[in-house]
């Protein structure tokens, strides 16, 4: 039985919290008494905060991202947990810019819910407020799914560029279509060889024998739809990316950008090997990444598992990741 290190199972988040923002006291501001961070720097051009959230446990996102570049504010829930919608209230009132608020939202119900409730707060108080819904999770495509695709590491690469078109001065609006347009084109595949360690009980959120893999988990331990043979890394790769293709349809020569993502214990060693093998694939299609992230952005506690997500790109897309960003988790 493997037990997590903590002062007790509701002291975790806001323990964590308090760390944060002592080791980053350069980049945020933490409340207390609601559970966000606030960035202490923006572009002074910035007209429109951006507010993200969602549940603990996927470190770093969100409270990574919270800085100059990226996130004006970000509301970490309890453990795979929705945040309150008084905390996103909160932050967003904290962050409001001139021209209002844009909330990045992934698609749970919760955080649905959630991020609705504040947003007709805000409109009561006179701040204006849009949404951008990111739904990139290949495997929760379908009818089944009541939702429908759920949100998941496609959301780093939405905010950086998001966070780059607020700080050159974009409107609310002009702010939301962007968001949609990049939600739109992107889409993420995951696969877990090993589930994540329930914090309630201690043991694997579920079990998988030795050959097998969950093929299209998701980021709370969803199970899939399939269990399959591990196999090589290869031909893995392969089937991952080939899926992903279908769905996105990117004319040959297309802008990629493209995020090798660990869900949080594998190593750095295996995340290069992946990578390779999606650049040998994309190559296979007359593509290859403009851009590529490798590493843990986007994890699921200790989920023995990775994703892989694309991102289909216009110029401009490309120009606004590439703007500088200085945040915990990413800069350049």
């Amino acid at each position: 039985m493997a037990s997590y290190f903590e002062n007790g199972s509701d002291a975790l988040v806001p323990d964590a919290l308090k760390g944060f923002a002592l080791a980053h006291a350069d980049l945020v501001t933490l409340d207390p008494g609601h559970g966000f961070l606030l960035a202490r720097d923006t572009a002074a051009a910035r007209r429109v905060a951006l507010v993200s959230g969602g549940g603990a446990g996927h470190e770093p996102m969100h409270a990574g991202y919270v800085g100059r570049g990226m996130l004006d504010a970000a509301c970490p829930g309890r453990v795979f947990a929705s945040p309150h919608n008084r905390q996103i209230y909160e932050a967003s009132l904290a962050a409001a810019r001139p021209a209002g608020v844009l909330h990045i939202v992934k698609n749970y119900t919760g955080d649905r819910i959630n991020f609705g409730i504040a947003a007709e707060r805000l409109a009561h108080r006179g701040v204006p407020c849009a949404r951008v819904l990111v739904d990139d999770d290949l495997a929760s495509d379908s009818g089944e799914v009541a939702t429908g695709r759920r949100g998941t590491g496609g959301t780093v690469l939405v905010e950086k560029i998001l966070g780059a078109a607020a700080d050159a001065g974009a409107g609310l609006d002009d702010l939301q279509r962007l968001g949609s347009r990049l939600a739109a084109r992107c889409r993420t595949l995951a696969v877990a060889s090993a589930a994540h360690t329930s914090p309630t009980l201690g043991e694997p959120a579920f079990r998988l024998g030795p050959d097998e893999i969950e093929y299209g988990v998701g980021i709370h331990g969803e199970r899939a739809r399939r269990t399959a043979e591990k196999g090589p890394l290869g031909p893995l790769v392969e089937r991952m990316t080939g899926e992903l293709l279908t769905a996105l349809a990117p004319e040959p020569g297309s802008t990629l950008l493209t995020l090798v993502n660990g869900l949080g214990a594998v190593t750095p060693l295996e995340l290069y090997a992946v990578h390779g093998e999606l650049a040998r694939v994309l190559g296979t299609h007359g593509l290859a990444p403009a851009r590529c992230l490798v590493g843990d952005y986007a994890t699921a506690l200790d989920m023995r598992g990775f994703s892989l997500t694309l991102l289909v790109a216009d110029p401009s897309d490309l120009a606004h990741y590439d703007a500088p960003v200085h945040t915990a988790a990413l800069r350049w």
